[in-house]
């Protein structure tokens, strides 16, 4: 299915949206959403404060800062990306401001898994292609775009399409929903719950 909505859930086969890039290798946790703000109670105030010292410093003309990127899905970065610290509120900070899937020439490992917990795809691609894939979208920021999980594509109708690629166990996980931690604990409630009747330290036997 297409993934839509506020946040993900469930399976993940495709991201449809439009799509912008942020160019720049190793562009670390830090950048993405500054340590001041990890003191939050909540993820939900995140999404404003992405990137927000690197939009300070340029003044309006950040990609995040751009009017036409406004509401878009697809992020095309460069290699490194989600290098430094194990922040968890890095990808969390891009989900609440709209990003749903990521594709670049590579990630750092615990960034990727910290998406994978969210149901972010981050799919990966030569430099070459990358910066190709860049210059696609910057051509028409209005174009809507699909990352198509199953056929290993990012495409669009004008500009054609690039085939990207997805660590293996990452890829099962996302289409046929096994990241999704929490509704896997809602379909097994049933299992739960008798687990939990069977624990003598919760029910004084």
């Amino acid at each position: 299915m297409t993934q839509t909505g506020p946040f993900p859930q469930g399976t993940i086969t495709n991201v449809s949206g439009r799509a912008f890039a942020l160019r720049g290798d190793d562009i670390d946790t830090d950048r993405i959403i500054p340590a001041r703000f990890l003191k939050c109670v909540s993820f939900d105030a995140l999404g404003a404060q992405a990137f927000a010292d690197d939009r300070k410093e340029l003044a309006g003309a950040h990609p995040f800062d751009q009017p036409a990127h406004a509401g878009a899905s697809i992020l095309v970065v460069n290699g490194n990306f989600g290098c430094g610290s194990s922040r968890e509120h890095a990808p969390q900070a891009l989900m609440r401001w709209g990003i749903r899937a990521l594709v670049g020439v590579s990630f750092a490992e615990i960034f990727h898994g910290n998406c994978l917990a969210l149901g972010i795809p981050c799919a990966t691609a030569t430099p070459e292609q990358i910066l190709q894939l860049q210059d696609a979208v910057s051509a028409d920021v209005s174009a809507e775009w699909t990352l198509d999980l199953q056929s290993r594509q990012c495409k669009n109708e004008a500009s054609g399409s690039w085939d990207v690629g997805f660590d293996a166990g990452a890829l099962e996980m996302l289409v046929t929903g096994r990241w999704d931690a929490t509704s896997q604990l809602v379909a097994r409630d049933a299992e739960l719950q008798q687990t939990m009747a069977a624990l003598p330290y919760l029910n004084g036997f």
